[in-house]
């Protein structure tokens, strides 16, 4: 395995712990856009929220609503419903991410927080969480282009940081669509960590090349190979 000089970090549900913030999003979210409480529509709303768990929320809302005006309401309940969510004490850090994180850079491995949530809803994490310059880069989709399952927000770190090569890239993420968008990008190492959205089978069908319990052992993965 070539040295790691980037590793690119998912945030909710790999470095930051959801505890369900994003479905109760998602419930202010639904309601904005017209979606009944219950019964099967609502059901399989539901579903495709936690099936795409990671991805864009926008877009996510315009694969759901089938309409641009649906999809914005949708967006801004969402990331009202979350703001306030996080600004009652809801954003907790995965334990031992941020020890993981400083790990890392301390060893030379520049460091990328990426996700699906918009700028502003990503800065009131970090501000929360206090992590504005914890790490060396952050990204959403907005600053990429597409955000996952597409390979942008990973190949848009190696660009902005100075990477010579997509194999000095380490992936890691709680979702399928975080692993697919690493498997896109080409990075040698594609982790699926078991803190969040998907489960293990969920996630190796997604074709990993490791399953770790938390960023704190894919951290020791890539300074103890």
């Amino acid at each position: 395995m070539p040295p790691i000089t980037l590793a690119v970090l998912d945030m909710a549900g790999t470095t930051v712990a959801d505890d369900g913030l994003v479905l109760r999003a998602f419930a202010a979210a639904g309601a904005a856009a017209g979606l009944p409480e219950s019964g099967p529509e609502a059901d399989a709303a539901r579903k495709y929220v936690l099936d795409t768990m990671g991805q864009s929320k926008i877009v996510v809302f315009r694969a759901l609503f089938g309409d641009e005006d649906r999809a914005q309401a949708a967006n801004r309940a969402f990331e009202a419903e979350y703001d306030r969510l996080v600004d009652e004490g809801g954003a907790t850090a995965i334990p031992g991410a941020a020890e993981a994180i400083t790990a890392l850079r301390e060893a030379g491995v520049k460091v990328a927080l990426t996700t699906g949530f918009s700028r502003t809803t990503q800065d009131k994490l970090l501000s929360a969480l206090g992590w504005h310059t914890l790490t060396d880069l952050t990204l959403c989709p907005a600053d990429a282009g597409r955000g996952r399952p597409y390979p942008d927000l990973v190949l848009t770190a190696l660009l902005r940081l100075g990477i010579d090569d997509v194999s000095d890239i380490a992936v890691l993420g709680d979702t399928a669509g975080d692993v697919t968008s690493g498997r896109r990008a080409g990075a040698c190492i594609v982790a699926g960590a078991l803190t969040g959205a998907h489960d293990e089978r969920r996630l190796r069908a997604a074709d990993p090349t490791h399953i770790v319990p938390s960023v704190r052992e894919f951290a020791d993965l890539l300074l103890h190979p």
